[in-house]
């Protein structure tokens, strides 16, 4: 099937060809006619799969001109770098088309935004917390909204943005065209669409366990964190096909670590990215990797979904990740487009358990690969590798045969009568019995 086949109109399909694309990918052709027909559509596909175009293309389709002020569409996605890209999508495919979109997030000044939004949008592409901030401001109303389209839900709900995602949902109208696209349908996505969806057309191109086929999985059991290190140095100096790198750690300490050790033998070669770096700086190392400036990209998992990054050549599981899903969205970020990928995991003794619940997830083997003989093993453990002590030394235990229960022997100091105050015990010894003060003569 062609876009051609879809009936879109003359200045999507000029868009189209501008950008190269002739075949519509399963998700945006099951998509298109139903969000066409204006019922609530529930999408469940893998990520790279196009999700954006598939609510794009409809929404910019029906689209009519407009002077209001406020938006008719609101699209919320979970994290700044995600804002950015819809934004700069949804503008590619309405190159041809007089409308007007703007994007909303966190972490910049609120002020510049309310003077965007003042000025009149027509789509607003917004993470929940900032949305709700430009709302209380009263610059923003939402009452005119008349789709709404939730991208990444169940990242969102993963990153503690149920309480403004449910806001959002009480303020917008009740009437409205809601569409849902997300990689998983949990229990918590489930209930979500049970309570604010109308009647929704779930759409479903694969199961969330099915890997992406052109990408070749590999792992190495590596026993440790400096190990681990060793290897990636390894790889990256005698393998020139590691062109374009992302390598996903579990967590903002471990990527500044990881940074810290590495970058020094690869210089300008790589970058590092997750939360806790400004937004200017997240979005220049983002623009250098993506323009291949930078080599190798070390990033959380604020990357492993919906980002649209081209060309990278393999995703490096530094860690394995312990959710499976987690460890189908990271490699998704290679093999895109047809493009062949490869992924590569290390994995040590306590993630060997989360390797086999990837594999029975997959229902596919991942191949582990020898470790090279010219890797140094290292026996340096981090703290977080160190085995727990529970029981010290220090620390004297008492069994229950030992213990003398609640009734025992007391001590000596603890055998003492209380015999009253030395004033009655005085009068005792000279009367020869307890008197009071008042009975004194």
């Amino acid at each position: 099937m062609t876009f051609d086949e879809l009936k879109i109109n003359t200045p999507l399909k000029n868009a189209l060809t501008d950008l190269g694309y002739v075949n519509p990918t399963p998700i945006q052709k099951e998509a298109y006619p139903s969000i066409m027909a204006g019922k609530d559509i529930v999408g469940i596909a893998q990520t790279g799969t196009g999700k954006t175009f598939a609510y794009l293309l409809p929404i910019l389709k029906q689209h009519k001109f407009s002077e209001a002020r406020h938006p008719s569409v609101l699209i919320i996605v979970p994290t700044r770098e995600l804002v950015i890209q819809v934004v700069d999508e949804a503008r590619k495919l309405a190159k041809y088309i007089n409308i007007r979109i703007a994007g909303v997030y966190g972490g910049t000044n609120i002020n510049t935004q309310k003077q965007l939004v003042y000025d009149g949008l027509d789509i607003l592409v917004a993470t929940p917390g900032r949305l709700l901030d430009l709302n209380l401001t009263g610059v923003l109303r939402l009452k005119t909204i008349k789709k709404l389209v939730i991208d990444e839900v169940d990242e969102m709900l993963n990153l503690g943005f149920r309480p403004q995602l449910l806001s959002v949902l009480e303020i917008i109208p009740e009437k409205r065209q809601s569409l849902m696209f997300s990689a998983t349908l949990t229990d918590e996505v489930a209930k979500l669409i049970s309570d604010f969806f109308n009647k929704p057309q779930k759409i479903e191109i694969a199961p969330h366990g099915t890997p992406l086929e052109q990408i070749d999985q590999q792992a190495y059991h590596v026993p440790n964190f400096y190990t681990k290190v060793n290897l990636l140095e390894y790889l990256l100096k005698t393998n020139n096909e590691l062109s374009k790198v992302l390598v996903f750690v579990d967590n903002k300490k471990l990527a500044d670590r990881l940074f810290e050790q590495i970058s020094p033998k690869f210089p300008d070669q790589f970058g590092v990215m997750h939360s806790n770096k400004s937004q200017n700086y997240r979005i220049n190392t983002l623009k250098r990797f993506q323009e291949s400036t930078h080599r190798v990209l070390i990033a959380t998992d604020i990357l492993a979904r919906g980002l649209d990054i081209t060309d990278v050549t393999h995703v490096i599981n530094f860690d394995t990740p312990s959710i499976p899903e987690v460890y189908i969205h990271r490699i998704g970020r290679t093999g895109r487009k047809d493009k062949a990928g490869i992924s590569i995991t290390f994995i040590n003794e306590v993630e060997q358990e989360y390797q086999a619940e990837i594999e029975e997830l997959m229902n596919k083997s991942i191949n582990i690969i020898p470790l090279p003989e010219d890797v140094n093993v290292s026996t340096v453990f981090t703290d977080e590798e160190k085995p727990r002590v529970v029981n010290k030394e220090y620390i004297k235990t008492v069994s229950i045969k030992d213990s003398q229960g609640a009734f025992h022997e007391k001590s000596e100091k603890n055998k003492k009568v209380n015999l009253g105050g030395s004033y009655r015990r005085k009068l005792k010894a000279k009367y020869k019995k307890p008197l009071k003060r008042s009975s004194k003569k």
